[in-house]
């Protein structure tokens, strides 16, 4: 068995994290926004960041877990999530900014409501 409260804890750290992205990014409207003006970079750093932050904490709980929790959730690519992590400590100068658009874009929201259910869920 596991602590919850540490993987609680955890959770709710990715929870905020990804509230900060969604609230500072809110009027990305396209890639070129993240890169044509200093303040759109600046942004692009906070959410590159923030979802590396992410990606690292979901390895944790991951390992703390022994592999256990999040297959319960199949609807998220938990290995991409901690693969955009890695990319991301490994490579910065390489990110593409499409990627971290798409991912704000199309994925931060499932993967918050995700997180929300594993909280509620461990909360029980």
């Amino acid at each position: 068995m596991y602590d919850k409260t540490l993987v609680i804890d955890g959770l709710l750290d990715i929870e905020e994290a990804l509230l900060h992205v969604v609230d500072r990014t809110s009027w990305i409207k396209t890639v070129e926004d993240f890169v044509t003006t200093p303040t759109g970079v600046d942004m692009l750093d906070v959410a590159t960041i923030r979802l590396m932050a992410v990606g690292e904490e979901i390895k944790k709980i991951d390992k703390r877990t022994k592999g256990q929790l999040f297959v319960q959730y199949p609807n998220i690519n938990w290995k991409d999530i901690m693969d955009l992590r890695n990319l991301i400590a490994h490579e910065y100068f390489r990110i593409d900014a499409k990627v971290i658009f798409d991912t704000v874009q199309n994925k931060i929201q499932p993967l918050l409501t995700t997180i929300q259910q594993v909280i509620s869920d461990l909360e029980k």
